[in-house]
């Protein structure tokens, strides 16, 4: 039982899909093999938090943007691949099998959809190309002092003059905003108004006078997350998501695509794959944390096929439901990895942070209690 264990976590899966799908395979495959350099391999063997190193970052992202392959769920018209859920996906556990860096792009990810979805003709011409290139590395502005969980009680001032909003006051817990061009935000537009009137949701130009950036250093040694101050900070009103006042309206879809697709399928496995590594460096074999791995290993893949299955709609969950589950789901499955590798490894420092970097997944883009209220609401509890 020991030797098949190990093989089982070891072999490779056959390749028996469709022909056209095997031949997209087979493009993939070809292209990891060539441009997919052991250094890079190491950079995201040794990544711990949502991105691997910027150095590796910079090389991969430049080559997958050569190929076209930068904004795997972008449409064609915008500069993306215009791939199907599918291939999508396939994409996603290759680079992860292949221990490919993590590049997690907000403007990727979060930001330039919305934009694609709510913004103006003349955003999506200054924004999506600036974002597919490079030049714009994006944060997201949402939390503050006194308001995480509970959004709604954001404070940052958005004074309106003229053509320009003057902003000042805080935000708090942005990653990697130290190393970002942009910030999407949401801040109070009406003095007097509370919860989620109001409010404006803004596209500001991180080189602005007045704006300092303060990086946290967080328990696992990294700084990733930073509080970002804003004194007269005076921002275009043109650059807005939404009417002023109804940036919460941006806000809800920005979330939803946030949630659905922070820790995907290829996060979780090249988690796993880490895990395992410390699994199998030990002397000796460990069959209870081989076998938590097989059944985690089956987890990712009823992942997989969920994420796939919610891609195209639900008959009974709308998409902010659909993506909590997927959020809910995902960040828990990727702190159980990461005790796996923990247990293995207790005194080996990439486990140790491995293990820390993921404490917060579930507090991140809402906690789990809050996803599963707003989850038992949408089936029809009270």
């Amino acid at each position: 039982m020991q030797g098949a264990t190990r093989f089982a976590l070891e072999r490779e899966p056959a390749n028996e899909a469709p022909v056209p799908m095997r031949d997209f395979a087979f493009e993939v495959d070809d292209f990891l093999a060539r441009d997919l350099t052991e250094d890079l391999r190491d950079a995201g063997r040794r990544t711990t938090g949502l991105k691997s190193d910027p150095a590796a970052c910079k090389v991969w992202r430049e080559r997958l943007r050569r190929k076209g392959w930068l904004a795997p769920s972008w449409p064609v018209e915008h500069g993306g691949p215009g791939w199907t859920v599918e291939q999508r996906l396939y994409f996603e556990r290759a680079c992860a099998d292949n221990d490919a860096p993590v590049l997690m792009s907000s403007g990727i990810r979060t930001i330039g959809p919305l934009i694609m979805s709510m913004g103006t003709p003349e955003q999506k011409h200054r924004y999506l190309p600036a974002i597919l290139s490079g030049r714009h590395e994006w944060c997201q502005g949402f939390s503050e002092p006194q308001a995480g969980s509970d959004l709604t009680a954001l404070a940052l001032k958005a004074e309106l003059d003229a053509d320009d909003f003057i902003l000042n006051g805080t935000k708090l817990w942005t990653s990697f905003a130290q190393t970002a061009t942009h910030m999407f935000l949401l801040a109070r537009s009406d003095r007097n108004s509370s919860g989620r009137d109001g409010i404006v949701f803004l596209l500001v130009d991180l080189s602005l006078p007045g704006i300092k950036v303060q990086p946290i250093r967080c328990i696992d040694g990294s700084a990733e997350v930073s509080e970002v101050f804003f004194d007269n900070v005076r921002t275009p009103a043109r650059d807005r998501i939404a009417a002023i006042g109804e940036g919460w309206k941006a806000a809800r879809k920005l979330m939803e695509i946030a949630r659905s697709n922070n820790t995907t399928t290829g996060v979780l496995r090249a988690a796993w794959r880490s895990a395992k590594r410390h699994v199998l460096a030990l002397d000796i074999p460990d069959e209870a944390l081989l076998s938590r791995l097989a059944r985690l290993d089956a987890d990712i893949q009823a992942f997989e096929a969920l994420e796939g299955r919610l891609a195209s709609g639900h008959p009974f969950l709308k998409p902010a439901s659909r993506a909590s589950l997927i959020k809910l789901r995902a960040t828990e499955l990727r702190q159980q990895i990461s005790e796996i590798g923990l247990a293995a490894q207790p005194n080996h420092p990439l486990a140790q942070t491995q293990y820390l970097s993921t404490r917060a997944a579930t507090i991140y883009s809402g906690t789990s209690e809050i996803h599963r209220n707003g989850l038992a609401h949408a089936i029809g509890c009270p």
